[in-house]
């Protein structure tokens, strides 16, 4: 089952400069081997389902290490049959653009 999971996740005990705790969390997809795409409110991991659940869980249990309260946000989207997600869905709307 193929997933593209949008993530967002930092710290609410470490002040108002999250980015060196957002790095943790990139650092951890990033090693996960999963497709990923990073962006300023969150980044969207495509794979198994069970992968980028896992992938969630580590970004989580890596912040948790050293925070008393971590905020995160997901949203998931499933589509029968859909590979390479992250590229297709936006390269969709850029071909329907005005020139």
């Amino acid at each position: 089952m193929s997933v593209i999971l949008e993530l967002s996740i930092f710290p609410m005990d470490k002040g108002d400069h999250f980015s060196p705790y957002v790095a943790r969390a990139v650092d951890t997809i990033r090693k996960s081997g999963l497709a990923y795409s990073f962006g300023p409110m969150g980044t969207c991991i495509e794979g198994d389902y069970d992968e980028v659940m896992k992938v969630a869980r580590e970004c989580f249990e890596e912040l948790g290490r050293d925070s008393e309260r971590v905020y995160m946000n997901m949203k998931l989207d499933w589509r029968k049959g859909r590979t390479d997600g992250l590229t297709r869905k936006v390269r969709s709307v850029e071909d329907k653009l005005p020139s």
